[in-house]
């Protein structure tokens, strides 16, 4: 065999070797008795005892460092949490997904053993396990400019609502219960926070942390900072929307300007090409007739 084919053969033995050794050196008889141990008062108090994890999570668990994991929990933070991709189902579907491109690529490396199979199954596998990753950032990008996209004419309505007399909290009620998008959802989940017992400003502090736009978060420092030191709300609300007004009209101003150096290299390789045929081609046509 050549040493490409004992190089794949390993890069697909290793780790399956290393994900079985895990699967056989889990200590489930210690974990059931720590277990079973810890529980024991709360069975006896009358609380319910939590189920253990399953083990293929315990493993999948044990495969992802914690510095990525954290990273995959930020970015659903960002993402708002979908209820169709929690993080035990990420955690587990990334190796899953890794291991079926793998069996995929030795299948096509047993059919046609060349180098571009090799390339193929080695990107399908690596697309496999980074797959999720993807998806997650790619929601959580969207969602964010969602967000920034909203939040001039959220922070308009709860201007509107406390210049009539409304509260702060109510104005932000009103702006979650009539409004749509992820902003909306924000506030409500803010309000909620609070509603359970969360310090105002605690609640604040997570509504910001849960978003990476800007301007948001700038809108929560001055909340925050108008609540301490008893500055008017009103004062704070108009010096925001009008801020984030500015900045979403300068966005847009950035994005204009940058549209012609974008169109540049289509028109360079693509319409100039083709244009230069339309109109070139029949003369060129003609000159080669006639020098023939």
């Amino acid at each position: 065999m050549t040493p490409i084919a004992w190089l794949i053969i390993a890069a697909i033995v290793l780790p399956l070797a290393y994900f079985t050794w895990v699967l056989a050196t889990l200590d489930r008889r210690g974990a059931l008795a720590v277990q079973s141990n810890l529980g024991r008062g709360f069975s006896q108090s009358g609380s319910v005892v939590t189920a253990r994890p399953p083990a293929v999570l315990s493993v999948a668990k044990r495969l992802t460092p914690g510095s990525y994991e954290a990273k995959l929990d930020r970015w659903l933070a960002l993402a708002g949490r979908p209820a169709s991709m929690p993080l035990e189902k990420l955690i587990i579907a990334k190796p899953v997904l890794a291991l079926t491109g793998a069996v995929l690529a030795i299948l096509l490396f047993r059919a046609a053993p060349t180098s571009p199979n090799l390339g193929i199954g080695v990107v399908v596998t690596a697309l496999g396990y980074f797959l999720p990753d993807l998806l997650v950032y790619n929601k959580g990008i969207k969602r964010q400019e969602a967000i920034q996209l909203e939040l001039p004419n959220t922070l308009d309505q709860m201007l509107i609502s406390v210049e009539a007399g409304l509260g702060f909290e109510a104005a932000m009620a009103r702006a979650g219960q009539h409004g749509e998008g992820p902003l909306a959802q924000e506030l409500t989940r803010t309000l909620q926070d609070m509603q359970v017992g969360r310090p105002r400003q605690d609640a604040y502090q997570a509504m910001a942390e849960r978003s990476s736009v800007a301007e948001l978060r700038s809108f929560v420092r001055a909340v925050v900072q108008a609540d301490k030191y008893g500055i008017g709300l009103a004062k704070v609300l108009r010096t925001q929307a009008k801020q984030s007004r500015v900045k979403r009209r300068q966005r847009a101003e950035e994005k204009a300007m940058k549209l012609p150096v974008k169109v540049l290299f289509p028109l360079i390789f693509f319409i100039f090409p083709v244009l230069f045929i339309v109109l070139l081609g029949p003369a060129a046509i003609n000159i080669i007739q006639a020098l023939t």
